[in-house]
């Protein structure tokens, strides 16, 4: 089954390269970018200002070969690739949940971004905690894993 998907718009982050971009967001709260949306969509922002969180869904364009199984960034263990977040997967989906700072036309100012300078955003949905934010969820094997550099050769 094949399915395919365009982009709506474009990422862009002070990151040019792999070795330069955060494991998560999270980590790096006041790191800035700009969502910039294609004109032909823009009329789809009407009332993002309404957020003060957004999920990001854009493609890894410049991950490496799939690994179903594989070292993540934060574990020396091996995982399979489904329970990680790391970016060579078999569709190459990333998401991001990144703080809305402001809106001028059809370009977001967010923080927290995690992601590579140009990479192709695939959609926009806003970040609601009483749907999305489920406190007592597990943190699986990511449980007590602090923050860290990416170990060499990870990708």
């Amino acid at each position: 089954m094949e399915y395919q998907v365009s982009a709506i718009g474009v990422i862009h982050t002070p990151y040019a390269t792999k070795e330069k971009a955060p494991i998560q967001g999270h980590f790096h709260p006041d790191a800035t970018g700009t969502i910039e949306v294609l004109a032909e969509f823009a009329e789809g922002l009407l009332d993002i200002e309404l957020f003060s969180h957004l999920v990001l869904l854009y493609h890894f364009d410049r991950a490496n070969d799939v690994e179903l199984v594989r070292h993540p960034f934060l574990d020396d263990a091996p995982h399979g690739i489904f329970a990680t977040r790391h970016p060579c997967r078999p569709n190459g989906i990333g998401l991001s949940i990144v703080k809305f700072l402001e809106r001028k036309g059809n370009l977001l100012k967010v923080s927290g971004i995690d992601v590579l300078d140009g990479t192709p955003l695939l959609d926009i949905k806003p970040y609601v905690p009483r749907f999305d934010c489920f406190p007592e969820a597990s943190e699986g094997w990511f449980e007590g894993k602090e923050k860290r550099e990416k170990p060499p050769g990870r990708e």
